[in-house]
């Protein structure tokens, strides 16, 4: 063994070249760093990471409905396996990028960070964040075709793996807008399956047509011919409504909580008034809360930033149970509802048979990662918090009976936790008075060892003076 390999046992045949120089840094361009990393773009590439490509794509056309463009969005998986998207938005500008000299369209899906969401000019409120999304999908498909009806003209371009095959040409006339993205995933990428899931995508549609009342969401799959259509006017109402369906619930129709915040002065939000319009540079921000509560004794809880799910929850979340937690224990006092006898409610009791929709519109939203897991924005609690509590707590008062009902419910979980907390410690002291220690021991009542004691005295008649003598919680004798 070299002296140098004994001065660094962590150097074997696994060690690099001794050269490392700046001619071994590689800078990858265009796309290929998403083909080298496609985890870190898509989150991985087996069944998840193929569904997610979808999902970025159908965010494009959610971001147009929410700036108001968009009324129908149509998701169709095709027979060779590819699948589109398409929607009746205003459609990708084409037009030559006044700087980079390049189609817009072809700027948009292949350069990373190039997108509208940046500025806030043509979208207030967007789910992307930072503008990667269809050139990820772009990058890791084998077929990739762009068709865009804009200025009565339908335009097309195609790629390959992030490349362009088709420069943008007219293809035909058009009285429409709308973009539509047809894409094939690349085998070479996702090797485990390319095959794209009815039920898993059916699920997606659903919940975007709850979550923007009035837009339609049509699925079809040329495969086994299923096709589904969804539009729904009362929006999230109708959502936890539908998750309610089999349930027994505490009241018949869910609260609703809607609110519309100025935060544009971080130390002081403000909920707008009715009817008030946007002033320039303003920073507004979308709440809308649906709850209601079944007889069953799991949670149900699901938060969306600017229509997309964060199963990890985040911010907005953690500001809701805050404020579920708060009011309904302020209720419950202050009427009354709660006896000095009963167990202390925590939030756990308070969302017990609780089934909830959250979802917040966000100019700005911050997540932990492209996949938008969890939601981080620090003022989205406070706010959320804020509003709920105020909504709720005018809500409960409005309407007793049904406060009566969620205490009720509240007071039930409580007393199951505590009966459950009690039924183990008499299991855990049933386990050690009968663990092998000798029958003539008099055991304490503490079960905690740490404040008991233990005498040993020797013979009965010692035993029998002791046991008189002794604290029975915290003194045992063994003769």
């Amino acid at each position: 063994m070299s002296e140098n390999s004994e001065k660094n046992p962590n150097r074997g045949k696994h060690a690099g070249n001794e050269s490392y120089g700046a001619s071994d840094i590689k800078r990858l361009k265009g796309l290929k760093a998403v083909r080298e990393r496609p985890g870190m773009y898509i989150g991985d590439t087996n069944e998840t990471g193929l569904h997610h490509c979808v999902y970025e794509i159908v965010d494009n056309s959610i971001d147009e409905a929410l700036a108001g463009y968009c009324k129908s969005i149509k998701v169709e998986i095709h027979a060779d396996g590819s699948l589109s998207v398409e929607d009746d938005g205003r459609g990708i500008p084409v037009a030559m990028h006044p700087e980079e000299k390049v189609p817009t369209l072809e700027l948009v899906l292949t350069n990373l960070h190039a997108g509208g969401k940046f500025d806030k000019g043509a979208y207030q409120v967007s789910g992307g964040l930072n503008g990667v999304g269809a050139k990820c999908v772009n990058a890791l498909s084998d077929s990739f075709i762009a068709e865009v009806s804009r200025e009565g003209e339908v335009h097309q371009m195609k790629f390959c793996r992030g490349e362009v095959t088709q420069s943008i040409k007219v293809i035909g006339k058009t009285k429409r807008t709308g973009t539509k993205i047809t894409f094939h995933p690349d085998p070479e990428i996702f090797v485990a399956t390319q095959e794209f899931k009815y039920d898993t995508l059916v699920r997606r549609m659903r919940e975007l047509a709850f979550l923007v009342p009035g837009i339609t969401v049509e699925m079809k799959d040329q495969r086994t011919n299923r096709a589904d259509k969804f539009e729904f006017k009362e929006g999230i109402a109708e959502y936890v409504s539908f998750l309610n369906a089999n349930e027994e619930r505490l009241f018949e129709k869910p609260i609703l909580i809607s609110a519309e915040v100025d935060f544009t002065d971080l130390a002081n939000p403000r909920v707008m008034a009715d009817g008030e319009k946007p002033k320039p540079g303003q920073r507004r921000m979308t709440l809308d809360v649906a709850l209601q509560y079944n007889d069953r004794y799991d949670e149900m809880v699901f938060s969306y930033a600017n229509l997309i799910n964060q199963p990890e929850g985040g911010t907005h979340l953690s500001g809701f149970r805050s404020a579920l937690t708060r009011v309904i224990n302020h209720y419950a006092k202050s009427n009354n509802l709660i006896k000095d006898k009963d167990a202390k409610l925590n939030g756990d009791d308070m969302r017990e048979g609780l089934v909830a929709v959250i979802s917040v519109k966000h100019p700005d939203p911050k997540f932990q990662s492209q996949n938008k897991t969890r939601l981080t924005n620090p003022e989205v609690e406070g706010i959320v918090t804020s509003v709920v509590g105020e909504q709720l707590k005018y809500y409960l008062e409005r309407d007793p009976k049904t406060g009566r009902r969620i205490v009720d419910k509240c007071l039930n979980a409580a007393r199951a936790r505590e009966a459950a907390r009690k039924a183990r410690e008499t299991v855990r002291k049933s386990a050690m008075s009968s663990g092998g220690l000798p029958g003539k021991l008099a055991d304490c009542s503490e079960s905690d060892p740490s404040v008991c004691e233990l005498y040993i005295v020797e013979g009965d008649s010692a035993g029998g003076s002791a046991k008189q003598g002794r604290d029975r919680r915290y003194q045992a004798i063994l003769p």
